[in-house]
């Protein structure tokens, strides 16, 4: 039988992930206030703000009031110890008078880096961590891969036929899953800081990418496109359509033109990164660029050369596969250029860890192993 602590963080953990996607640069925190007993009781929860502040611990804490005095706090990543836009959550957790904190995760951050937790000490509140700590590094992967690999935690998306292909675009997006799925594929756009493809998916597809699920329009994640000459029809629709979502578009160096100004009088945020091997941006490059810029968690959806490019890099961290019931055909195209999904499936590097059915589709992920070391 789990323990009140166990029981407690996970609810702190299920609230965190309702900020997935909307607070970065910040990670998705969740904070519950327990009162004392031998039947504890929830007083109030509290998750990362849209932007990234007010903090969870503020929230749970405003939300409870004087009911936090003597209460204990469960928090899935270490309070801030810092001054930053918000005083630090160590200081308002002991002015509230709060008696135990229990903590998941320690913030590698340097600002806080265990002086959250020592603060607390030294304040006389009693401090346990530990508690969940795999499922909130599972959570938080995407602040800790930024702050100390300097790059967003990675997915790459693939929709297939049930002989494993993609199907081409023809000017507009192709469906090979049904609703259900593409539901779930909407939903892992909600929850990503960007998404990226290549121009040639645009080119293909004209893609809107954002996220279209009943009430979550507000949850389109910034649309990032590689495009190495800045060769993008200046027509496409994510172009006029800017305002719905930010777009940056990532070019090479020697890539920069007068067309930057064109791209930047729609919208666009135009960002330069060197080449790579294949005389594309570099995908570590990009990674870095994002994450300098705040992102931490970064959905793939990319064609074939972009899938390949990232995961020859070794910056993807997770694979999901959305297979639909019938066969793309003659016309499809490798989802890794000349190699098809063997490259992930039979990969000592990653591991299957679900296995769905969706509707008449399938849905199966792969997670890089050990990624809790």
């Amino acid at each position: 039988m789990a323990s009140h602590d166990e029981v407690f963080m996970s609810a702190a953990l299920a609230v965190a992930r309702r900020g997935l996607g909307r607070v970065w640069p910040n990670p998705a925190v969740g904070a519950v206030l327990v009162a004392p007993g031998e039947e504890p009781e929830i007083l109030s929860r509290g998750w990362t703000m849209p932007g990234g502040r007010p903090h969870a611990e503020t929230v749970a804490l405003e939300r409870a009031g004087e009911r936090a005095r003597g209460a204990t706090l469960y928090v899935s990543l270490e309070p801030c110890a810092h001054h930053g836009k918000t005083p630090p959550c160590a200081d308002a957790i002991i002015a509230a008078g709060v008696a135990r904190v229990v903590c998941a995760l320690g913030d590698p951050d340097p600002r806080v880096s265990g002086k959250g937790l020592e603060r607390l000490r030294d304040a006389g509140i009693l401090v346990d961590s530990g508690i969940l700590a795999e499922q909130a590094h599972m959570l938080t992967r995407g602040h800790l891969l930024r702050v100390g690999e300097q790059r967003p935690e990675v997915t790459l998306k693939l929709a297939v036929g049930s002989d494993g292909l993609i199907a081409p675009g023809d000017g507009a997006p192709v469906w090979v899953t049904g609703e259900l799925a593409r539901a779930r594929g909407h939903l892992m756009r909600a929850r990503s800081d960007a998404i990226l493809v290549g121009r040639g998916t645009v080119m293909a597809d004209n893609p809107e990418l954002t996220c279209r699920l009943p009430g979550m329009s507000g949850r389109s994640p910034v649309r990032v496109v590689l495009d190495t000459h800045l060769r993008l029809n200046d027509q496409a629709g994510l172009l006029n359509r800017a305002s719905h979502a930010p777009v940056w578009i990532i070019c090479a160096e020697d890539g920069m033109s007068r067309r930057q100004q064109l791209f930047e009088s729609k919208g666009a945020v135009v960002l330069a990164v060197h080449k790579g091997i294949d005389a594309r941006p570099d995908p570590v490059a990009v990674c870095g660029v994002l994450a300098q810029r705040g992102i931490t968690r970064l959905l793939i959806e990319g064609g074939p050369h972009v899938a390949r490019s990232f995961l020859d890099a070794g910056v993807i961290d997770c694979v999901a596969i959305f297979r639909g019931p019938a066969p793309v055909g003659k016309s499809g195209l490798a989802p890794f250029v000349n190699n098809g999904l063997e490259v992930i499936e039979n990969a000592e590097e990653f591991e299957e860890i679900e296995v769905q059915k969706v509707g008449e589709d399938q849905v199966v992920i792969y997670e890089k192993k050990h990624q809790t070391n």
